[in-house]
């Protein structure tokens, strides 16, 4: 069975992008979930795993790597796993497949795996740095501050910052507390403060 796999972080993308081309596949898979969350566990991540268990998948197309994973340990074992199993794993950006025409792992495929894992995961990294670099810059300017006390935020205003904005969506999507708190960091009483907002302008 051949399969096209693609996910975006969360439901207000569009996966469009990453859909072109779906002729010769049996089935288009889409999750709309963070990266951080293992490929396994993801609902349609979970269907593909079934299939792999039952024999059934015997191509796997990707947009890019970073779909396969959160981190590049978790890229180069899925893509171990898929290879020692014989599924061929293609990506089309960049173009890369794990097994040749013979069936033979391609060692350039897997050198570039490796260093394009490396590079997405020190990406983020240093945006994580840049950011927490900026925010203790701005403190010591006195740029950076609170709401002010004895004012009121109002519920639109509370609903739109990014976070609450991101927890909003995974609420929507039918994620719980337990599993939002784990992909985005964040502590129950936020979660809960977001869906008793959502109830009270919905």
């Amino acid at each position: 069975m051949k399969i096209l796999y693609t996910r975006v972080s969360s439901v207000s993308q569009n996966e469009e992008r990453q859909k072109q081309n779906t002729e010769g596949f049996d089935y288009v898979f889409v999750d709309k979930c963070s990266g951080l969350i293992p490929l396994w566990e993801r609902p349609k991540g979970a269907q593909l795993k079934k299939m792999i268990d039952s024999n059934q998948l015997q191509h796997l197309t990707i947009h890019s790597i970073d779909r396969l994973g959160r981190s590049t340990i978790d890229v180069l074992n899925t893509w171990k796993e898929l290879t020692d199993l014989g599924i061929v794993i293609e990506c089309r950006n960049p173009n890369l497949r794990n097994l040749n025409d013979q069936g033979k792992p391609d060692m350039f495929s897997e050198l570039m795996i490796s260093i394009l894992s490396t590079m997405s995961s020190f990406e983020k990294q240093m945006i994580k740095e840049r950011q927490l670099e900026g925010i203790k810059i701005a403190k010591t300017k006195g740029i950076y501050v609170g709401r002010n006390i004895g004012t009121k935020e109002s519920n639109q205003k509370f609903l739109s910052k990014p976070k609450n904005k991101k927890i909003a969506e995974y609420l929507s999507s039918g994620y719980t507390q337990s599993e939002i708190s784990k992909i985005l960091k964040c502590s129950f009483s936020t979660i809960a403060k977001v869906q008793k907002t959502m109830s009270e302008v919905a």
